[in-house]
């Protein structure tokens, strides 16, 4: 007779260690490149938030200059692997944000481009492919999303600084 063994199978938990890494690269990499793309044009940036007519105008600037700090920070720490749960946290709730974003807009019947990777603001497109590209731009993000999901459940992941330190 078989006995159940509760532990799962070095190759199984080996598999799950390279799916984490992936996750950690998508979500970490996708943000790193977002903010590094918004930090090379801040005004612009500053812009894209204002387009959104969520926030009060002047506290607009200040998230444009915080959005991608934030961003390279996280994405960095994605990427390397440190503070895997909670990087992976703050990855997941800043695509929810940017998903609350992206649907305020379309809510509002707001034409624009979402910004997320630099260049965002109002376009003049019509109704029918600005509806396709937020459908397009939540899909995205509720995927990083799970990425991020993935790792707050399982942080263990191959490749990490987190890993490195706890051997």
């Amino acid at each position: 007779m078989k006995t159940m063994n509760s532990q799962p199978s070095s190759r199984s938990s080996t598999v799950r260690d390279w799916v984490g890494f992936v996750a950690r690269i998508i979500l970490g990499g996708t943000l790193l490149v977002a903010g590094i793309i918004k930090a090379t044009d801040i005004d612009s940036t500053i812009w894209s938030v204002r387009t959104y007519q969520i926030v009060p105008w002047d506290f607009a600037a200040v998230i444009g200059w915080a959005m991608p700090i934030l961003e390279i920070i996280v994405g960095l720490m994605l990427v390397l692997g440190i503070a895997t749960r909670w990087s992976g946290v703050l990855g997941a709730l800043a695509m929810v944000v940017f998903i609350i974003g992206i649907s305020s807009v379309w809510a509002r019947h707001i034409s624009l481009d979402c910004g997320c990777f630099g260049n965002g603001g109002p376009v003049g497109r019509d109704w029918a492919h600005t509806q396709r590209a937020y459908a397009l731009d939540i899909l995205r993000d509720l995927g990083l999303a799970l990425c991020g999901v993935w790792l707050i459940v399982r942080p263990r992941t191959a490749l990490s600084v987190d890993r490195w330190i706890t051997a």
